[in-house]
């Protein structure tokens, strides 16, 4: 399909828990360096410095928890699975925003489980940054990934006045996690998020922004005496699949599909869960850590494939791209195209044929145009069920 070759060049990552309950409160955006209004930049003159044209098929791409530590500590642990899709990379780096201090740092290969080595030393630019050497090259059509985990220490991020704390940090556009210490209730946070209880206890807050913009993060939380029950809710933003509809020509009522994904659940074999609800002619499935395809084989009802390393531990993930055809829920009607069906997931984005404009979207989400020129809607589910129907129309 002509838009799987850039796909394949997006960054990706995923993992968390939580559960659902909306925390809302007023909050007050920071100006940037530099002239700034809510929500944009203006130029010297005062007019407004408008966005390029969107050509992200998918954002939320990496994914990162903060673990706010102990007051007075004024640090935060950090949980960050980060990726590489530039085939022959031998190595990943991760640079230490200015201002943070970085410690207590181990890095590990999602596949195996196993320590990787890296560096952490001061680079030519004046920022610290972790460079993590990978297993083996990226293999074309692959993508390189590490687990990182890491401490910073930041007084401008983390604030305690008496038994209150404030934490505050503008958080790039990925899928986020930030956990309260233990101990601590939320008095505000100015962030629509998911929340949860943890098993030790700990409040969780969990989010996205469907633009792909920085989330600036405000946090107020106070010690309390309450003891929090272990919520028993599966959160969404817990798997970072995406999955791209790349719709053919109207009259055949066929459409290619391409999903990638993470999965973690321990075993020698991976489930092609995407079969349960979308039939899948030409089926193929790509192991992403090597390149190599894997054979989809029938056991009763589902489809499973056998992993080169079984999934034995919490800091292993199996990385797979599968891809085939589809027809269901794609039509012509009266010269009108029409793409109707239940998506599942966090992120969907579907591709209008070449000439195709887009007259109606029956749920939320940003448009673009590829590098070709086609129109395509990126729909990100903040909703806590898994899946949810879709109606998107386009006229010639």
């Amino acid at each position: 399909m002509a838009t799987t070759a850039w796909l394949r060049s997006v960054v990706a990552v995923g993992v968390l828990t939580c559960g659902a309950v909306l925390l809302t409160a007023q909050g007050r955006g920071g100006a940037q360096s530099g002239t700034a209004f809510p929500g944009g930049r203006m130029n010297e003159d005062g007019s407004l410095m408008p966005a390029g044209p969107s050509s992200t098929l998918f954002s939320q791409e990496a994914y990162t928890q903060y673990e706010i530590l102990e007051p007075g500590s004024e640090a935060f642990a950090i949980t960050y699975l980060l990726e590489s899709a530039r085939a022959g990379a031998t190595e990943i780096t991760n640079a230490t925003r200015a201002g943070s201090m970085g410690t207590n740092i181990s890095v590990f290969d999602p596949r195996t489980g196993q320590p990787v080595k890296f560096t952490y030393d001061l680079g030519a630019n004046g920022q610290y940054a972790i460079r993590a050497t990978l297993p083996f090259a990226v293999p074309e059509g692959g993508i390189g990934r590490v687990l990182i985990y890491k401490t910073y220490t930041d007084a401008r991020t983390y604030q305690v006045s008496g038994d209150t704390i404030t934490w505050v940090r503008s958080l790039s556009g990925y899928r986020l996690g930030v956990v309260l210490p233990k101990g601590y209730a939320f008095v505000s946070s100015n962030v629509a998020a998911q929340m949860s209880t943890l098993p030790d206890g700990r409040l969780k807050l969990a989010f996205a922004n469907p633009s792909g913009q920085a989330n600036n993060l405000t946090i107020h939380a106070k010690k309390t005496p309450a003891a929090f029950t272990p919520s028993p809710y599966t959160d969404m933003f817990f798997d970072d699949i995406k999955t791209l509809y790349d719709l053919g020509a109207p009259e055949t009522g066929t459409f290619s599909v391409e999903q990638t994904y993470s999965d973690p659940r321990k075993g020698a074999t991976a489930t092609i869960d995407i079969l349960n609800y979308l039939p899948l002619s030409n089926l193929k499935v790509v192991d992403l850590d090597t390149a190599a395809t894997l054979t989809p084989v029938k056991a009763g009802a589902a489809t499973r494939v056998t992993l080169g390393v079984p999934i034995t531990n919490d800091k292993q993930s199996a990385h797979l791209r599968v891809t085939g055809t589809g027809s269901d829920g794609y039509r012509l009607v009266n010269g009108e195209l029409v793409f109707d069906r239940e998506l599942h997931g966090l992120r969907n984005t579907v591709v209008l044929p070449a000439g195709w404009e887009i007259s109606g979207v029956s749920q939320s989400g940003t448009v673009g145009r590829t590098r070709e020129g086609r129109v395509f809607v990126a729909l990100v589910n903040l909703n806590a069920e898994n899946q949810y129907r879709v109606t998107i129309r386009a006229r010639k």
